[in-house]
């Protein structure tokens, strides 16, 4: 299964199948399915403002499936979204809050930006580490970096940065806040949607372009394939697996000063909400290829936001369940396809 659209057929109909299953599941509960459609289509489609929360949601998602994808063409499986998030996101805060009020969007911004990215890069970098020196398996590394993220990023807020009977740190520079579309031309009203989705959409084009248009790219997959052949042939393994995961960890970096500067204004504990897990599930679904992890982000998003505007229909639980059928189906489909051929 070659062609590119019998590749794309696999994933449809897997989806198809999805919805009839999901259909069946809302009907055991008693609730009309078609209402529950009309109803996700109507507040994530229906409305300007829904649209914008869509989007705003594939943005984020669409960062942490990159902190995925990366790594994952060197055959290494970076579980550790969540703590990179967590870690980027308290950079951010900290970063943005001490900026002088006075200080221009336009050094404000990256400053805040850059810590997010260099502190996402700094902690999947430790499982890059761990890899290329000791052999320790990077899934075990990043799934305990995250509970590490997590008690770590909780102590400088609650011991250093929160304010006083609060669980949120202190409000960002004025110059750091990311204004949104509805501020900027009036697009997207209400909505947090901001100028972030342009840098996802640009990286997840160049990260394309430079995985199959660049000897770098081909470098980077060939170390990942035959590692000893690509050593061979005097590429440097070792360099590639630290430079792919602190990409990565970048990746969830943008994706944490998506949340803090576009939307929060502050860190707060639990703000992450788990995107960076969602960006595992975003990544697979697209098979980690570039391109296919837009259309997967943005399938995410419509399911996350979905899934708030039919809480009074269907148990957030059994919404929960609809969304693993889903996912589940479609990467169970398209790895059955691949090792079909």
């Amino acid at each position: 299964m070659n062609h590119p659209l019998q590749r794309a057929l696999v994933p449809t109909l897997s989806i198809l199948l999805a919805i009839l299953l999901n259909a069946a599941i809302i009907s055991a509960t008693g609730t009309d399915p078609i209402m529950v459609a009309e109803r996700i289509i109507r507040a994530t489609l229906g409305s300007s403002y829904g649209t914008g929360q869509v989007l705003f949601k594939a943005t984020t998602l669409l960062f942490s499936a990159l902190a995925v994808a990366i790594p994952f063409h060197l055959r290494l499986f970076n579980i550790g979204g969540e703590g990179q998030l967590q870690m980027g996101a308290i950079a951010a805060a900290i970063s943005a809050a001490a900026l002088p009020s006075s200080l221009t969007p336009w050094i404000a911004i990256p400053i805040a930006v850059f810590a997010a990215m260099t502190a996402g890069a700094a902690w999947a970098s430790i499982a890059a580490i761990l890899k290329i020196r000791y052999g320790v398996s990077e899934v075990i590394s990043t799934i305990m970096l995250n509970f590490l993220a997590q008690g770590v990023s909780g102590y400088l807020l609650f011991h250093h940065f929160a304010l006083p009977s609060t669980a949120h740190s202190a409000p960002i520079a004025a110059g750091a806040v990311i204004p949104p579309f509805s501020d900027l031309f009036g697009w997207f009203p209400s909505s947090p949607l901001n100028p972030s989705i342009l840098a996802a959409i640009t990286l997840t084009i160049l990260f394309w372009a430079v995985l199959y248009r660049t000897r770098y790219g081909f470098e980077m997959r060939a170390s990942g394939r035959q590692p000893l052949a690509a050593k061979r042939a005097g590429i440097n393994p070792a360099r590639h697996t630290l430079l792919a995961m602190a990409l990565g960890g970048a990746s969830a970096g943008l994706g944490a000063a998506n949340l803090v500067l576009g939307y929060k204004g502050y860190y707060e504990a639990g703000m992450t909400a788990g995107a960076g897990f969602s960006g595992i599930a975003t990544a697979l679904l697209a098979a980690a290829h570039p391109l296919w992890i837009m259309a997967s982000a943005l399938f995410m998003g419509l399911l996350d936001y979905g899934g708030l505007a039919i809480n009074a229909l269907v148990p957030k639980e059994i919404f929960q369940v609809m969304t693993a059928v889903t996912i589940l189906l479609v990467i169970s489909a398209t790895a059955l396809s691949r090792r079909n051929g």
